[in-house]
């Protein structure tokens, strides 16, 4: 059974569900109305907005530009209105920080090469990093969970201390003995979570040790990803000046070599980690010194929609992120993260989406229901468009009807199955289901819940207030032995192209199961769009409580 998370004691949307919402059947029977999707238009926008002219998107440069342009004109031509007064751009409030490659990292006596063996940054206004001699403390998984029992931080106080950090949460180590959600990973494993809480605890620092099965991804996502600027959301004073000091990642290699020089054996405090709650002062330091800077600018979300014809403020919201992580002048030879399957291919997804809704609704079948298409910025910088969006929403939360996300559509050709990220969550997946069963298709769940997903795209933003939510597509046994013999080989060629700069547009892509996709996400929105329902989350679901279904 899924468990409460902090953020769940935000106050119930009573106002969610309607008056009559537990009378009105689920899905209404509404025949669909055929999609026939331009797969050469799509191929075209994945194609332009993952070129090198776009330098990977990163936003607050000249890719953020061209994207937004490129954008806005895509749906001012559709007809779609701009939601912002009129424009299509949402100023999302961002700072970026810059921490230098020349970085003394010392842990323990023992020297640390930055990239190599740590990454580290500061969330902070402050020039210059320079920490002598913090205490180190290792705390298990970093987690403080009422609802388990569970809190790694017991009687410490890290007023001036490091925590040291396993990724993921007990479940994963320990699946067959029921701790939190097995396998599949809790936000409590999330990277984000144990930052949060490491400031909440007042230490100093959090280093988070990087294992590559726990986390689901290599070290090379890590130092890509987590170098050059970091954008956060401008907080507030009291806000930032809570977070920890420095954060970052050290990898399994050299936290071995650290735990060693402590006198300790890492394997082994894992395995009582992930039996209990623990911690355990190392009695070693850390000496960390950095320069570090903050540029402060606008970013923005692209935000169009679509009127509907009765039932206009209620909103049913497309999102995907548009953002990359842009480019790296240091590296030798191909220095661009072009970013087209992550998430060109999703940005691209959602505009033929609108396009088909716009053209029916040209046709006099435009849906009762609003759409609203937003495009996010900053996402791979820790969902940062659509926490701006969800916390200074353009239409109320409490009107909006269910969000559906792509980040990264099916490039692997047509399957037989249709995969749901962190499925059972919520009434919303009825829709999905009855839109692939059309297709011959079944829902599964995603084949590694131990990744986090549910927790990791812009649709959680929205969960996290109790907008119903999914991130779906894709799946994984192929329609034809074709269609695999395919995969087998694309797959190989795109292995270890997250977050790298081996991500671009291929022209040998089989997009014939992202257009699958496409159309069931439309035939869900366009059947909840002619109806009265309003999604709710299940009762064992950790949003239950903010949007209760019926």
């Amino acid at each position: 059974m899924k468990r409460w998370f902090p953020f769940c004691a935000i106050a119930l949307l009573s106002a969610c569900n309607g008056d009559d919402a537990s009378t009105i059947t689920p899905i209404a029977q509404v025949a669909p109305i055929s999609v026939s999707f331009d797969e050469q238009r799509f191929r075209s926008d994945i194609k332009t907005l993952s070129s090198d002219k776009f330098e990977g998107r990163a936003p607050t440069t000249l890719g953020e530009k061209l994207t937004l342009d490129y954008l806005s004109a895509a749906f001012k031509d559709m007809g779609l209105s701009g939601a912002v007064n009129g424009s299509y751009l949402q100023p999302v409030p961002m700072v970026s920080y810059t921490a230098s490659e020349q970085q003394q990292v010392s842990l323990a006596g023992i020297d640390l090469q930055y990239r190599q063996d740590v990454v580290l940054g500061s969330r902070h206004d402050n020039n210059q990093v320079s920490i002598k001699n913090a205490p180190l403390v290792f705390v298990g998984y970093g987690i403080n969970a009422p609802e388990y029992n569970w809190n790694d931080y017991q009687d410490l106080d890290m007023k001036g201390k490091i925590a040291v950090i396993l990724v993921n949460d007990p479940g994963f180590a320990h699946p067959d003995e029921q701790k939190f959600n097995g396998k599949a990973m809790t936000y409590y494993g999330r990277w984000s979570y144990k930052f949060e809480e490491a400031s909440r605890q007042g230490a100093l620092g959090a280093i988070i040790i990087h294992d590559t099965k726990p986390a689901s991804y290599p070290w090379s996502v890590v130092e890509n990803s987590w170098t050059g600027p970091q954008q956060d959301l401008v907080l507030a004073k009291a806000q930032q000046d809570a977070r920890v000091q420095v954060e970052g990642w050290i990898t399994l290699d050299a936290a071995n070599r650290l735990f060693d020089k402590a006198g300790l054996s890492l394997s082994a405090l894992m395995d009582r980690a992930a039996d209990s709650a623990l911690n355990v002062e190392l009695a070693q330091t850390a000496s960390i010194k950095f320069a570090n800077k903050a540029d402060y600018a606008n970013s923005y979300n692209v935000v169009a929609t679509l009127a509907g014809s009765s039932q206009v403020d209620e909103h049913i919201v497309f999102t995907a992120h548009w953002d990359h992580i842009g480019k790296d002048d240091s590296k030798a030879g191909d220095q661009i993260y072009n970013g087209a399957l992550d998430n060109a291919s999703g940005t691209a997804g959602i505009l033929e989406i609108a396009r088909q809704f716009a053209k029916q609704a040209k046709a006099g079948q435009g849906l009762k229901r609003s759409l609203t298409f937003i495009a996010t910025t900053g996402e791979e910088q820790g969902l940062l468009g659509s926490r701006y969006y969800a916390a200074n929403p353009i239409y109320p939360i409490d009107k909006t009807v269910a969000v559906f996300n792509l980040d990264s559509t099916n490039v692997y050709g047509k399957t037989k199955d249709y995969t749901i990220v962190g499925k059972g969550q919520s009434e919303l997946e009825v829709y999905l289901d009855k839109a692939a069963a059309s297709q011959n298709r079944v829902t599964t769940g995603e084949s590694n819940p131990a990744s986090g997903g549910f927790f990791r795209s812009d649709h959680f933003s929205f969960a996290k207030l109790g907008v119903p939510a999914v991130f779906a597509g894709g799946g994984a046994e192929p329609l034809d032995e074709t269609t695999a013999q395919y995969k087998a080989a694309m797959s190989n060629t795109m292995k270890g192209c997250y977050h790298n700069v081996c991500d671009h547009y291929r022209a040998e892509w089989d997009l014939s199961g992202a257009l699958q996709d496409l159309a069931v996400y439309y035939q869900a929105a366009q059947t909840l769009g002619n109806n009265q329902h309003w999604p709710g989350y299940y009762a064992d679901s950790e949003f239950h409580s903010l949007r209760p279904a019926k």
